[in-house]
């Protein structure tokens, strides 16, 4: 069970390993994009391509759900980035029981956005984890983590290319092992728990009275969606990447100290000097190549 991109990488795993993947189950296509065209997930893209049976329920509570994957009596269900939770009747199902593949060293980051939210709060390290799973959100017993190293200049995207393929890896040591009989659950620590909750599009606005190295995270972990912004002149401005100076700066945060070939911004400690950029109208591109046709003065306050 899956349906983000996160999830290729297992399934593809699970594909060329000697198990038998009686059945993907991901999220019905849907509408996406400017022209609302049906789209498939990642998920179902790959189980198409490889022709896999696929099951796209709109909802896993009913008769249907519960009847077709109990007719299929698996061994064992795995969910990696399904974006639903499994309801207690699909739990009970397979005798080894249901496992889950979470991008985040639990129970720190239980939730939708793990990834991003590491990023944005500044972590050094985050990893993957699986763990058996029950009515809860990410609250199971861990089973397996391996920790990764956040760079500072990492964005989202590429932390969740190296943590997709090492929890790929990780989630077929987990089978093998739970195969065995040498592996045991181990309970959370839920007072060590936090939380990464879904993205929206508020997230990205940049609060200017920040530390540069706070907006850094913050435009670091919001690629490629929702994508940290601000307005300048009425226009909405996109940042994709930038530099974090911590060079004294007496002026208002928010306010432009710098505007030639390159763009610095004051912030409430720090100085951010956009790197990649998008201003409403326009393409994706260098800060210095959007400077060049659109002027933004000295003492401009961004909001």
């Amino acid at each position: 069970m899956g349906s983000a991109g996160f999830a290729v990488p297992s399934l593809e795993q699970l594909v060329e390993s000697e198990y038998d993947v009686t059945e993907v189950v991901c999220q019905p296509d849907k509408p996406a994009g400017r022209g609302r065209k049906i789209t498939a997930c990642p998920v179902a893209e790959y189980a198409r391509e490889q022709k896999l049976p696929l099951f796209q329920p709109v909802s896993l509570k009913g008769h249907e759900a519960f009847e077709r994957i109990e007719y299929l009596a698996p061994d064992l269900i795995v969910v990696v980035a399904y974006g639903k939770l499994l309801p207690i009747e699909i739990l009970g199902i397979p005798h080894l029981g249901c496992i889950n593949l979470h991008a985040s060293l639990l129970p720190k980051y239980r939730g939708a956005a793990p990834i991003n939210w590491a990023i944005i709060n500044g972590e050094e390290e985050t990893g993957v984890t699986t763990m058996y799973m029950n009515e809860g959100m990410d609250e199971g017993d861990v089973l397996l983590a391996r920790p990764v190293a956040i760079d500072e200049l990492d964005n989202a995207m590429e932390v969740e290319e190296r943590l997709e393929q090492l929890g790929a890896h990780l989630l077929i040591e987990t089978i093998k092992d739970l195969e065995e009989g040498e592996l045991k659950g181990m309970p959370q620590a839920d007072a060590l728990a936090t939380y990464a909750p879904i993205l929206s599009k508020k997230d990205g606005l940049i609060d200017w009275s920040q530390s540069a190295r706070a907006i850094s995270n913050r435009v670091r972990g919001l690629v490629p969606w929702p994508v940290a912004h601000t307005h300048v002149e009425g226009k909405l401005l996109k940042l994709f990447d930038v530099h974090a100076g911590n060079e004294p700066c007496s002026e208002e945060p928010g306010t432009v100290i710098r505007s030639d070939d390159h763009l610095a911004i004051a912030t409430g400690e720090g100085v951010i000097y956009p790197i990649e950029v998008q201003i409403e109208g326009k393409k994706r591109m260098k800060c210095e190549d959007m400077m060049r046709g659109h002027s933004i003065k000295v003492g401009t306050r961004l909001t």
